[in-house]
Order: structure tokens, then C-alpha cells, then sequence
């Protein structure tokens, strides 16, 4: 099996073997997971195990302490980090439900920011009212779409 096919987020380390491969002493794992800045997923039995992200994570925890970094600060970069790639699945998320919506309903308007905020999703030839909802995506050439904000109920 190679590296590429095992999926980066799986735990399959144990403790001594993460620490191997991130280059550093198993204890130092133990308190960076104490600390809240590397977490690994746990067993029933409440063992460690490391995915191939966390390696890398710690990886990049022993340069930036190297470099002068405190641990609250590389804390800080990892949890921005976490944010940014869930964001990131989040956004590739909804562009499949974008283009499926495309795909299963030509020409119609997709989402629509309601009066609370939230988005709700548009019928086919329903309009929007211009007091209380935005469109926020609309196909180009839509034959017969009026802008946002000349449609009105």
C-alpha cells in the first residue's frame, strides 16, 4: 500500500510510531495532546492513535518551536489552520449542491438569503421579494430573469 492511498485524517499511529515519524520523543506527543495542540483520536481503551495529519502537524509544531515560537501562538496557527481546511470541505460541499442544482434545474435560481438570514433554496419561477430576500446566484442568460432588485411578489 502506498502513502498516497491512505486517507490523511485516518488514526492508525500509535503514539511510539507517530513520534517516530514526527521526529520527537513519545512523551513530547503525550503533553502537546495534554496542551490541546496536537489531538489525537482515542480507541475505546483510550489509546492514542495518530493520523498522518497530526504528523504533520507536529512536524510543523517542532519548526515553528525551533524558530522561536511560543505554544500558545502555535496553537493558535493550528486551530486557524483546522478552521480554514473545514472551511475549505465546507465550500467544495456546496459547490456540488450548486452544480447539481444547475444540473437538474436549468435557468432556475438556486439560493436566496431570506429575512432571518439563512438561505433557503428557490423554486422554479418563484420571484423573490425585494424587501426581504436577496438572490445571490442566478445563472447568466437567464431568458426573462428580471435583476434583484427590480423583482418584486
Amino acid at each position: 500500500m502506498r502513502r498516497d492511498d491512505i486517507d490523511e485524517d485516518t488514526p492508525i499511529l500509535a503514539v511510539a510510531a507517530a513520534a517516530e515519524l514526527a521526529g520527537m520523543h513519545p512523551q513530547t506527543l503525550r503533553q502537546y495532546d495534554r496542551l490541546g495542540l496536537v489531538v489525537p483520536a482515542r480507541t475505546r481503551g483510550g489509546s492514542r492513535r495518530y493520523s498522518l495529519r497530526h504528523v504533520a502537524q507536529l512536524t510543523e509544531v517542532a519548526r515553528m518551536s525551533s524558530e522561536g515560537m511560543g505554544l500558545p501562538a502555535i496553537a493558535r496557527i493550528l486551530e486557524l489552520e483546522n478552521q480554514v481546511r473545514d472551511l475549505r470541505s465546507r465550500v467544495r460541499d456546496l459547490e456540488g449542491q450548486v452544480e447539481n442544482e444547475r444540473a437538474n434545474r436549468p435557468g432556475a435560481r438556486v439560493f436566496a438569503a431570506g429575512a432571518s438570514g439563512s438561505v433557503v433554496t428557490l423554486r422554479q419561477g418563484r420571484r423573490v421579494r425585494r424587501a426581504t430576500e436577496v438572490v445571490l446566484w442566478r445563472p447568466h442568460g437567464s431568458a426573462g430573469a428580471l435583476p434583484a432588485a427590480d423583482a418584486e411578489d
